[in-house]
């Protein structure tokens, strides 16, 4: 697809949706706001009904009557009085007949709730009512027939879905002259770049002008003369490679093909290409629970009782490293979190203290609770120099897993160092 042609389609998608989104907005508002009016009109008409019939005794058919002598119906609105015997309707520019629709009127009538909506011919009719039992059992119900009241609304979107798509071709037109007109100095920069071949990199686009397209020749021509360098050095290492690395490959090959039976020299090899395979499969399980982290069922978080998993967390740091222990505080309570995840993070923050300290040196253990969860590990080494750089996997995958476990919690970790008075790692999780 060309690119002007892809220029004009974007900006057609972005302003089509831009549009279809003021017309659903408008036309949702307008119906809120038909539906609210509606429904406010016929809150005040039962009220009033209901008002008036407290107040005026006597025949139920003349206190019916005469309530309905003082309204004046909306358009779309209808007035019925439902007595034993016969039916008191008032209507404004309303043709159908509910009075004639037993079945409508009935569902009406005996429906539990006092308002509601009930299908006629007409379309759905919007109603409340009030019964009443003295003088005698009436029902008087007033509506409005839906369809009527939102036609205005349907004819207003109408009208605003022909603007817009009038609107749209407009910009369509619009649009494709602006693109041509953007893209024509682009295009003498292409067709001057396919003249540039890989076995002629010398020659340059013209630059003329000021302007992006200037700009961008210019750009282009530093590429080439970046190219052209860079084509020249490859040249010049692949034949200083071809020359300098032809012999220490053969020494290497050669001293492989001619390793002895000796068990000591095959011990050693066995345990150096052992510690590298232990290493990279602690690699791998590394960067595989930073890629399960991800997944929904890195957790399995219960309901565990803090004070006990405090202490079994302190029972196994123990274990770490010739180091001063101290628990510092134990929290209440209990949190829902995953345990084995927590136990995870809290040991290789552990692991990095003992690192850091030396024999005899003091690493401190916590927890606590304020709002949230906190696992804290402090050491007395030597400090953070650069924090910004801690969680970085360039710098290892320690303190990237203890940073994916408190995510996944929907937690933190934080870091407080002042330069050789150790740090402390705080993991934090909700409660």
């Amino acid at each position: 697809m060309p690119a002007r042609v892809k220029i004009m389609c974007w900006l057609l998608g972005l302003m089509a949706l831009v549009l279809a989104t003021v017309v659903v907005v408008v036309w949702r508002f307008l119906l809120v706001d038909v539906d609210d009016r509606v429904n406010r009109a016929l809150e005040q008409e039962t009220n009033e009904f209901s008002t008036y019939a407290e107040n005026h005794t006597g025949d139920a058919g003349a206190v019916a009557d005469a309530h309905m002598r003082l309204q004046y119906p909306d358009q779309h609105e209808l007035h019925v009085a439902v007595l034993p015997g016969r039916v008191l309707v008032q209507r404004s520019e309303v043709t159908y007949e509910l009075e004639k629709d037993r079945a409508a009127l009935s569902g009406i009538t005996s429906a539990a709730e006092p308002w509601g909506v009930v299908a006629t011919p007409a379309g759905p009719f919007r109603w409340a009512k009030v019964h009443t039992v003295a003088p005698a059992e009436m029902w008087f119900v007033t509506g409005y027939f839906e369809d009527g009241v939102h036609a205005p609304v349907h004819s207003t979107v109408r009208v605003l879905v022909l603007v817009s798509l009038a609107g749209l071709l407009i910009a369509a037109l619009i649009a494709w002259f602006v693109a041509g007109a953007i893209l024509a100095p682009v295009r003498v920069v292409r067709q001057a770049a396919a003249e540039i071949t890989e076995a002629d990199l010398t020659r340059r686009i013209p630059v003329s002008g000021n302007d992006d397209v200037a700009a961008l020749a210019q750009q282009f021509n530093s590429m080439l003369d970046r190219l052209d360098r860079s084509f020249r050095l490859q040249r010049q290492f692949l034949d200083d490679a071809s020359h300098e690395l032809r012999t220490p490959i053969t020494i290497v090959r050669g001293h492989l093909e001619l390793l002895g039976d000796s068990p000591q020299e095959r011990a050693e090899v066995v345990r150096l290409c052992t510690d590298e395979l232990d290493r990279m499969a602690r690699l791998v399980e590394d960067l595989l629970l930073l890629v399960k982290s991800e997944r929904p069922d890195f957790l399995r978080p219960v309901a565990v009782s803090l004070p006990e998993l405090t202490s079994d967390i302190d029972a196994k740091l123990r274990a770490l490293g010739d180091r001063r222990w101290v628990l510092e505080s134990i929290a209440e309570g209990e949190a829902v979190l995953d345990p084995q995840r927590v136990t995870q993070a809290v040991l290789q923050l552990a692991s990095n203290a003992v690192r850091h300290t030396g024999s005899g040196g003091t690493i401190r253990f916590g927890s606590g609770v304020d709002g949230v969860v906190s696992f804290w590990v402090a050491d007395s080494g030597p400090g953070v120099s650069d924090e910004s750089m801690l969680f970085s996997r360039s710098t290892g995958l320690g303190l990237p897993i203890v940073k994916a476990i408190a995510e996944a919690h929907g937690g933190a970790v934080r870091v407080r160092s002042v330069a050789g008075q150790g740090a402390t790692f705080v993991v934090e999780v909700p409660r």
